[in-house]
């Protein structure tokens, strides 16, 4: 990414402090595309520009709306339909079962809007595009259930390579890739690790990776 400046979409409702990441991202060097308080033109941009990074604000007051609605939506649809933008919330809510749901809706990582400062952002952002997932300070990772000690040492060193790239955020495709090996290959290291760690789905690998301090790749 050192060639080509990070591209950013924001979605938040609050003016002042949309304003405000502007300046701020943009000041860093950044270019954001996108700065919208509503899903339908925030997405259509992300369509026509395609960022790196998504900037989402759980909590949307929308106008003509009787109830605020929940970014989570809009984390899903980035999912689903642009799995090439890393979603990065930032959201008032700090309960471990609202981080763990944006972390099971594909959210890269997760920023308490009440501990981080301007400098936090733009190396949230950094990190998030080099393929890190991370959570505000304070902000405890959801813990698998149920898994058992020495889980490392229980891998084989391919399948500890594997972890790190699943704990970076990488697909299967991109796995195989990196290691020169085929797609097929990595499903069946996958299943091994599941077998071996006792994790119930890749959100849960990813953060049992990060917890046991896994080695990922420098870059993606």
């Amino acid at each position: 990414m050192e060639s080509e400046r990070i591209r950013v979409a924001i979605l938040e409702d609050q003016q002042v402090f949309r304003e405000a990441l502007v300046a701020v991202l943009e000041g860093a060097g950044m270019d954001v595309v996108a700065d919208f308080g509503e899903p339908a033109p925030f997405f259509a941009r992300v369509r026509e520009t395609l960022p790196h990074v998504a900037l989402v604000d759980l909590r949307l007051e929308l106008p003509g709306w009787e109830a605020p609605t929940s970014g989570m939506s809009a984390l899903q649809c980035l999912h689903d339909f642009f799995p090439a933008v890393k979603p990065l919330v930032l959201s008032g809510h700090r309960e471990a079962e609202v981080v763990e749901q944006c972390l099971q809706a594909g959210a890269a990582g997760y920023l308490w809007k009440q501990n981080v400062g301007c400098a936090e952002v733009v190396e949230a952002v950094e990190r998030v595009v080099r393929g890190e997932r991370l959570l505000s300070t304070g902000l405890a990772w959801p813990r698998p259930e149920a898994s058992p000690r020495g889980e490392l040492g229980r891998l084989t060193p391919r399948e500890r390579e594997v972890l790190g790239y699943i704990a970076a955020g990488a697909d299967n495709l991109r796995i195989a890739a990196c290691l020169g090996i085929t797609e097929r290959t990595v499903k069946a290291h996958i299943t091994a690790i599941y077998k071996k760690v006792g994790s119930e789905n890749r959100t849960q690998l990813a953060v049992l990776g990060c917890q046991l301090g896994v080695q990922r790749p420098a870059s993606l």
